[in-house]
């Protein structure tokens, strides 16, 4: 497993739109699985689960992506999963950093 957590200050659809694209766009069998939108007073929560398909291992990796917005500070959490290899280890060959890193670059160009 591999996490990133990030406090930026700006605007939640723009940092979302962001992430979405770039995560979207980093890989032919990358997959957004489902999305959850949620807004309560002036908070607004934005849910993705991705799914990637890694050939060098043959396994899949997900990354649970979680954005949370109230007025321009946002929270971002990125979680990778499901990379690793065995039944008992689960050796990895570092699929969920890998994914976990998408985000990291995406919020890095916007700072």
């Amino acid at each position: 497993m591999a996490k990133y957590e990030k406090t930026i200050i700006g605007q939640f659809e723009e940092v979302v739109n962001h992430l979405q694209n770039n995560i979207g766009n980093s890989g032919i069998s990358m997959k957004l699985v489902d999305e959850s939108n949620y807004t309560i007073g002036d908070t607004k929560i934005a849910v993705r689960v991705y799914d990637k398909y890694f050939m060098r291992n043959g396994n899949r990796a997900s990354l649970s992506l979680t954005v949370v917005g109230y007025n321009s500070n946002i929270f971002i959490s990125a979680i990778g999963a499901g990379g690793g290899q065995g039944v008992f280890l689960n050796f990895s060959l570092g699929a969920e950093d890998d994914m976990v890193a998408i985000v990291e670059k995406s919020i890095e160009q916007m700072e």
